[in-house]
């Protein structure tokens, strides 16, 4: 694999917020991070197979156009959007003008579409640099990225295991640093299961918060786009830019959104009402898995016990009134979404996370 220099090395492992603050500081050009970016992908990708198309050429000319505009300064150069010259890769199941659009499948293999999604739009105006297109599962029907038609993703901490999926490329690419987010797509859990397989942060939003128009359906009534990063603040930075109502998209809430930003930056909950589905223990979860799931409840926890002097409580799944997403994916995809166990590797092979 190909080492690059330290310098770039660090700028990829920024968070979406830092390159932020560092692009307006000066201490580095859009350029000089998007170029970064598309060295690692030329580094790695080979590995990890997370993009199926690179639009590096694009992607430079906007991160130009940024650099530009704040050299010149004035109320052009303020009114630059916070994460202008942040690079961005994009689920290849959500249509693009000058990418070809795939969704995995051979079926649309050189196929471009003539019009951009909304999320795509509000990329474009925000002037975010889109570095390419990530792979799925086939029409997004799978949950581990590996019923591509275009080959299987793989996870970066460990390339013989699955990225999860259906949106596999989007996470791998932000693991692997070769994005500092990326867009996915979320019917069943194809953006959370990733997140969780990879080590990302990966957010399904609220039906409706987030325009669906320019999205390959995989099951309309339940189909979210939404971010994949690295941190809770990126997400919310993410979020806020491809948010909001959408007149082309029937289902668009029409409500604008909160400031999810501030709500990141405080993390207050007060008011949340949290409980535990009561069958996430026990038999089927690996022991680690089910000790971290536990670690993370734990400052909920102990606020339920200083405020209420008792446990957060237990929710058993019953039909008709909790239906777990997994079950919800079962039953529209029949056939189609098959749990694998994940394939033991001794020694793992190091992935490009470890480098």
């Amino acid at each position: 694999m190909t080492e690059q220099n330290t310098s770039a090395d660090t700028l990829i492992r920024l968070s979406a917020a830092q390159l932020a603050e560092k692009l307006q500081a000066g201490e580095v050009t859009a350029v000089e991070a998007t170029q970064a970016y598309l060295d690692r992908i030329a580094a790695v990708d080979g590995q990890v197979n997370a993009f199926l198309h690179v639009n590096g050429e694009e992607a430079l000319a906007v991160a130009a156009e940024v650099d530009a505009i704040r050299a010149g300064g004035g109320a052009e150069a303020e009114a630059l959007h916070y994460l202008a010259g942040v690079p961005i890769a994009v689920k290849d199941l959500i249509v693009t003008i000058g990418q070809p659009t795939t969704a995995g499948s051979k079926i649309l293999e050189g196929w471009h579409s003539p019009y951009d999604a909304t999320v795509v739009e509000r990329l474009r105006a925000a002037k975010m640099p889109i570095l390419g297109k990530t792979n799925l599962d086939e029409f997004a029907m799978g949950s581990s990225t590996e019923h591509s038609a275009y080959g299987p993703t793989r996870n970066p901490w460990d390339l013989d295991r699955i990225p999860g999926g259906s949106g596999g490329g989007s996470a791998a690419a932000v693991a692997a640093f070769e994005a500092p987010l990326a867009l996915g797509t979320d019917t069943g859990g194809s953006i959370r299961q990733p997140g969780a397989v990879t080590g990302t942060v990966g957010v399904k939003p609220t039906y409706g918060s987030v325009s669906r128009y320019g999205a390959i359906a995989m099951a309309s009534s339940l189909d979210q786009i939404g971010p994949v990063t690295r941190t809770v603040l990126d997400s919310a930075l993410l979020h806020q830019v491809i948010g909001g109502h959408d007149p082309r998209d029937s289902t668009s809430l029409p409500e604008p959104l909160a400031d999810l930003v501030a709500a990141a930056k405080t993390g207050n909950v007060e008011g949340l009402r949290i409980g535990i589905i009561k069958e996430l223990h026990g038999e089927g979860y690996q022991a680690g898995v089910e000790n971290r799931f536990n670690d993370a409840l734990e400052p909920a926890q102990g606020r339920r016990r200083r405020d209420r002097g008792g446990l957060l409580p237990q929710l058993p799944v019953r039909p008709g009134r909790l239906l777990p997403d997994h079950a919800v994916r079962g039953l529209l995809q029949p056939g189609q979404v098959r749990r694998r166990p994940v394939r033991p590797a001794r020694p793992p092979r190091r992935g490009p996370h470890d480098h």
